[in-house]
Formats: structure tokens, sequence, C-alpha cells
């Protein structure tokens, strides 16, 4: 995103296609060059709607009929929508493109049924995160990756279960679910978070894993796996590795735990679940506090450098 001044009248907005990847790649093919560049050029076919009407829809903008912007809009629940990809061209900054597709994606949400609205953006993106609070987002809450190494033989002070029942009690009891305002990743779309529900423990128990730490006194902890997935290795000839290797990534939709020993034991408990995932990379949903953040590393955890921040829109207010 980018901060917008006043709106251009020639912005004309419509639903992007397979057809628009060259316009859309040639723009986003220049951001963030220093941190490794974008990635929608690289997953663009996979992440466009083949059609309308599936619960997700991909707004292009245009100036003058070339492509100025692009952004989409995913509906995870039945009143919860996100959106994701805004993406602006730099010839068409401030002139109003991401308010524009904002107010399009607002507008669909609404007529899927939305409550609210939701964006995920980078901390150090000031340029998104001003846009997002100009067009009518408010912060929600933070949170941050830990990685911990996928081990077959991790182990920790506490017995660990896979009782979703268990699992979801100390969910709606801790901190962390205050601090995320009872969010976590949807299991059904990457890079999205959306409220979880006691359904949802029972079939992520079905369909992945669901961990309960079982502390001295009583419940201490909790997280599930939200899903794994391939991923490119960054080519590097230091390492060995070339563009077209992948590696195996387990991810974990959120994690929460009581002290330093109960975040030692969930770790081991993902440790070996990613394992035997044969997965070779991991990343933990963790509240962005001091606590949760210093806890990690205590136990052994490494932590992303930086968080990420979740805003939200209030749908139901502009009806």
């Amino acid at each position: 995103m980018s901060p917008d001044s006043d709106t251009d009248p020639a912005i004309e907005i419509r639903r992007a296609t397979h057809d628009d990847y060259d316009a859309v790649a040639d723009f986003t093919g220049e951001i963030w060059p220093d941190r490794g560049g974008d990635y929608i050029p690289a997953i663009y076919h996979d992440w466009l709607e083949d059609e309308p009407g599936r619960g997700k829809k991909t707004f292009l903008a245009e100036i003058d009929g070339e492509a100025a912007g692009i952004v989409q809009a995913v509906m995870l629940s039945a009143d919860e929508a996100w959106f994701q990809g805004m993406r602006v061209a730099a010839d068409y900054r401030r002139r109003g493109v991401s308010h524009r597709l904002n107010e399009a994606t607002f507008e669909w949400a609404r007529r899927q049924g939305a409550t609210v609205g939701r964006v995920m953006i980078f901390s150090w993106n000031a340029a998104s995160l001003g846009a997002a609070r100009a067009s009518g987002f408010e912060p929600l809450t933070e949170f941050r990756f830990a990685h911990p190494d996928p081990d077959p033989d991790a182990v920790g002070p506490h017995a660990v279960s896979s009782d979703p029942t268990d699992a979801w009690r100390y969910w709606t009891h801790s901190d962390a679910r205050a601090h995320l305002h009872g969010l976590g990743l949807a299991p059904e779309e990457s890079w999205a978070v959306r409220e979880l529900t006691r359904d949802d423990f029972q079939q992520l128990a079905d369909d992945t894993a669901v961990f309960a730490v079982e502390g001295e006194a009583g419940l201490a902890g909790t997280a599930y796996r939200s899903r794994t997935y391939e991923r490119p290795v960054d080519g590097d000839e230091s390492n060995g590795s070339s563009d077209d290797e992948t590696e195996r990534w387990a991810e974990y939709g959120v994690a929460a735990w009581d002290g330093v020993e109960a975040a030692r034991s969930l770790f081991a408990a993902i440790a070996r679940d990613a394992a035997d995932c044969d997965a070779e990379q991991t990343r933990v949903l963790i509240p962005e506090t001091a606590r949760f953040v210093t806890d990690a590393p205590a136990a052994g955890v490494d932590i992303a450098e930086e968080p990420d921040f979740v805003l939200g829109v209030d749908l139901t207010a502009t009806r």
C-alpha cells in the first residue's frame, strides 16, 4: 500500500484475470528489491481465482488502460473478509489508487456478508501502514514468528497431549487469545488470520495436529498445525542451492503458553511433529509481547527479526 492523496477520477477498477499477468509482473517486479523482491509474480496464476463467485476476487486498477494497482479479497468465514496483495505501481502512487482498491474490496466483502475485514502488514512497511490507516483500518494486534528446528527426539519437562478439548479450553482463557483478539492463522488461506472456534480445534485434531501442554497445576499451553507446504529455497552458490530447489515447511497457526518450561514443552512437541511431517523448516505464530517474545529464545527457539501487524475495518459502519 502507499499513502494516496486525492483520488484520480481516471482510475477504473475491474476484476484481474490471468491475461493481466505481464502487466502485473511488470510493476510488482520493481517492489522491495532490497528484501528479495515481491512474491506475486511467482504465484500469480495459482493465487488468482479462476472465475468469479468462489469466495475470492482480485481487483485491478487501471489508469488510461495501464495497470496501476492490484489487491485481492477473500472470505475466510461467513462474516470475516481478508484483504491481501495490495500493490500500487510506482508511476501511479499518490493518486488514490489504493483508496479506490480498498473501497472496491469493502463493497465486495459486504455483499458476501462480511462484517469485518482485516489485513496483515509487515512492521517495516511504513507506506502500507499509513495507507491502511487512511482507508479506515484500525490497529488490532501484532505477532511474530518463532522457528523451532524439526527434531524427532525433542523433549520438554511437561507432557503434551493432542486433546482438542483441552487445547481449546486453554486458548479460551489465555493471555495470548486476548492479545491476538482471538485470531490465528487460517488453515484454508496462506498468510491470513481469522477468529478461531471450538470447531476449528476439533477439525484440526483430525486433519493436522493440536497440542495441549499438561502443566503441574493444569493446562499450560496450546498450539495447532495450520498446514505444511513446499517453498523455494533462495538460490545461494555458497550453500550449493539452486533456484528450482524447494524445502518443506510446517506452519503452526498460534502458540500460547504459561512460562518458559511450558514453552519448552510446547516447542518440543512442535519440533517432533514437524519432523514427523518431514519438514525442514517451521514457523509458529506467537503473540508480540515482551513475555512471549523473550520466552521463546529462553526456551531455545529462534525468532524472526521483526513482527507483523494486523489491522481491521468495521464493514458494518458504512452499510
